[in-house]
């Protein structure tokens, strides 16, 4: 196993010297990337006699290699660690900035990201600091908070670096987890769907595809081949995921009973339509007014997969706004669920549509896990560790 440990430039960076001697312990080797600020604080040297392997600084030193460095990095980590991570780092992994070996390398990394920040509880605070760290858990970067202690100011408050073996141990669990799926293909959908009325218009629900997509991208950084079955959404396919766009409940059907083909997992996360429309084949005028509208009951495509499942892992979604664990054990017993992922949507600033969720997961068993609120890139890595195991090894 090989983890990249970037240290940029606070005072914190002498505890780089325990954090390589931790993943050394542990059997991991270790790549030291530094910023030029970091130098001042503990030199190249020491961090290069503790892990045996060259430092890392200049994004341009094309000589000491024939290859494109931070690409060919990239290829080999099983994951990012930045302790310390200052204000300043944070902001430029947020910000998409890369000026230099350690910010041009984040972002040409796969490979699960793990910061350790540490710096005055004022900075920690600053409304600067909280949206680089919100940015970066949305994205599924994992945040090692920082303790509360007595500070190199003279003060004590928050922003102290983390333990040392804290922050190995939740690197660690990153990088497990990066192989965790290799060799398996999991089925993901997302958004919404469309029923058409006419030529211009269209049923559909308030799925922003938010939570598919974060599933999609956390089953590629665990090394899963992910097929996303995608209806109508306004974001960027994740990295190295094939996404399938589809419209109609019809549509989605027709691509996951395609794709599911060889799939380990199908994971139902889409919003797909319960009822489905007779189409005008031409634009309905306003005169034609008062207008009614023929439903019939659309495909209920987790039914049909749990009937003749086999051993395809299957998990389903249950958006309630009432009686929240009662209906989803229904829905899973009905379709024949592995798991179900319940949460409550008529709570404002999560769920549908927001960045953030709270859910409760099922399983067949009886078993019952709470998440807490948090990011959906951080549920969607809680709901695959409850379906696949938190403690599968590389």
């Amino acid at each position: 196993m090989l983890i990249a440990l970037g240290v940029s430039g606070g005072i914190a960076a002498y505890k780089a010297c325990e954090i390589v001697r931790g993943f050394d312990r542990a059997g991991a080797s270790v790549q030291v990337v530094m910023t030029a600020n970091a130098t001042r604080f503990i030199t190249p040297l020491t961090l290069e006699t503790l892990s045996r392997r060259k430092v890392l600084l200049d994004p341009f030193d094309l000589a000491a290699a024939e290859t494109v460095q931070h690409i060919d990095l990239a290829r080999q980590v099983d994951a990012l660690l930045v302790a310390p991570a200052t204000a300043n780092v944070l902001g430029k992994f947020a910000a998409g900035i890369a000026d230099d070996f350690l910010s041009t390398f984040y972002l040409a990394v796969t490979a699960p990201v793990v910061v350790a920040p540490a710096m005055n509880t004022r900075m920690w605070l600053h409304p600067a600091t909280r949206g680089s760290l919100a940015t970066l858990k949305a994205r599924g970067v994992q945040v090692v908070d920082p303790d509360s202690g007595w500070l190199a100011e003279g003060e004590s408050g928050w922003g102290r670096l983390a333990e040392p073996e804290t922050i190995v141990a939740m690197t660690l669990a990153a990088a497990r987890r990066s192989k965790q799926l290799v060799g398996k293909r999991i089925v993901v959908t997302a958004g919404p769907t469309r029923e058409p009325i006419d030529p211009v218009r269209f049923l559909s629900n308030r799925s922003s595809g938010k939570m598919g997509y974060a599933l999609a991208a956390a089953a590629a950084r665990r090394g899963a081949s992910v097929a996303l079955i995608s209806g109508p959404v306004d974001l960027a396919p994740p990295f190295g995921v094939e996404v399938v766009k589809v419209k109609t409940s019809e549509e989605m059907r027709r691509a996951v009973l395609e794709s599911r083909s060889g799939a380990a997992a199908v994971i139902m996360a889409a919003a797909v339509s319960d009822f489905v429309t007779e189409p005008s084949d031409s634009k309905i005028k306003k005169g034609e007014a008062p207008l009614t509208l023929s439903l019939r009951r659309g495909p209920d495509i987790l039914a049909e997969l749990g009937r003749d499942k086999g051993s395809l892992l299957l998990v389903g979604f249950a958006a309630e706004t009432e009686d929240l664990v009662a209906n989803a054990r229904a829905k899973l017993a009905a379709k024949n669920l592995d798991f179900i992922v319940a949460n409550d949507v008529s709570g404002a600033g999560r769920g549908i549509e927001s960045d953030r969720n709270a859910v409760t997961i099922l399983d067949r068993d009886g078993g019952s896990v709470e998440v807490a609120e948090a990011s959906k890139a951080e549920i969607a890595d809680a709901i695959l560790d409850r379906v696949f195991g938190r403690d599968a090894s590389p």
